[in-house]
């Protein structure tokens, strides 16, 4: 029977993405993500060269996921504060992908696999400035890391929104209420760079 490289490839993505946000890159287990994929821990080594080149492919594939899951619609400051919003939205659907985008700036410090990202990263500047063409590049550039790091830091931190709030940060309610406080820094932001 023939291998199937592909879907061998599929299940160690999914099951690093769950090694490598509980533990980050430090903490995971070549072992546990073999076992957990179904698979014999020289695949990794194969198909990835390193435990980290693993973690790259994880986290390249992830942000992928959400910049096609999460495309910026329609113009104006409207549809830059709906993008907000479906950002967090899609964060605490998948709140993985914040942990390791944690871990990769706690750990490394800088990106993993970072020509494989300047592409799409350059796609969502553009597609934010010809929705918003009175922003600079510069401009852009701060509103979409400010829109990231509030989806991000929900997800990261949730002891924080718990000690703040007293809410339980899967709460339906709860994250109606942090959606509106995002969706209204990202309205007044706008506002003022207008």
């Amino acid at each position: 029977m023939a291998w199937d490289t592909e879907r061998t490839k599929a299940l160690l993505l999914e099951a690093g993405t769950a090694e490598f946000s509980a533990y980050g890159l430090a903490g995971a287990r070549v072992d546990r993500i073999a076992e957990a994929a179904g698979v014999n821990k020289e695949r990794i080594y194969s198909y990835f060269g390193s435990k980290q080149g693993l973690f790259g492919a994880v986290l390249t594939d992830q942000l992928a996921r959400v910049m096609d899951a999460v495309p910026l619609v329609g113009d104006g400051p409207d549809a830059v504060v709906d993008y907000a919003g479906r950002v967090l939205d899609y964060q605490c659907a998948h709140p993985e992908l914040a942990r390791l985008t944690m871990w990769e700036g706690l750990e490394l410090g800088i990106p993993v696999d970072e020509e494989a990202r300047a592409d799409r990263t350059a796609a969502k500047l553009a597609r934010l400035r010809e929705a918003v063409p009175s922003l600079s590049q510069e401009q852009a550039a701060e509103l979409l890391l400010t829109i990231i790091t509030l989806a991000d830091g929900y997800q990261a931190l949730p002891q924080m929104d718990h000690l703040y709030t007293q809410g339980e940060p899967r709460d339906p309610a709860r994250i109606a209420r942090r959606r509106a406080a995002i969706t209204g820094a990202v309205r007044a932001i706008l506002a003022d760079l207008a």
